[in-house]
C-alpha cells in the first residue's frame, strides 16, 4: 500500500519549535520531490516547502529563515523543522509525494 503518514504536530507557544515527520511506504522519497503543505481554517491549501530528489529545497516566503525541510534516506522520512512559530502558522500540515497526500497533522500556535 502506497501511503505517507505525518506526525509531530501539536500545540506550541509563539516562538516555539516543532519538528514534523513524514514517513512513506511504497514510495522511495529519495527518488521523488516531497512537499509540505498546510491548510488553515477557511483558507486554501498552500505549499510550505519542498525537497527534490537531488536535495534542492524550496520555501514559501512565509517559511524562509524559520523552517527547514530535510530528508533521511535511510529512514525514508522527510522532516520539517519549524522554529520561531507564529499564530499564523496554525494549520493542518500535509505531506505530499507522487500524487499521494497524507492525512495531515494539526499544528496550533497559541499562548
Amino acid at each position: 500500500q502506497v501511503q505517507v503518514v505525518e506526525s509531530g504536530g501539536g500545540l506550541v507557544q509563539p516562538g516555539g519549535s516543532l519538528r514534523l515527520s513524514c514517513a512513506a511506504s511504497g514510495i522511495i522519497f529519495s527518488f521523488n520531490t516531497v512537499g509540505w503543505y498546510r491548510q488553515a481554517t477557511g483558507k486554501e491549501r498552500e505549499v510550505v516547502a519542498r525537497i527534490t530528489s537531488v536535495g534542492t529545497t524550496y520555501y514559501a516566503t512565509s517559511a524562509k529563515g524559520r523552517f527547514t525541510i530535510s530528508r533521511d534516506n535511510a529512514k525514508n522520512t522527510v522532516y520539517l523543522q519549524m522554529n520561531s512559530l507564529k499564530p499564523e502558522d496554525t494549520a493542518v500540515y500535509y505531506c505530499y509525494a507522487m500524487s499521494i497526500w497524507g492525512q495531515g497533522t494539526q499544528v496550533t500556535v497559541s499562548s
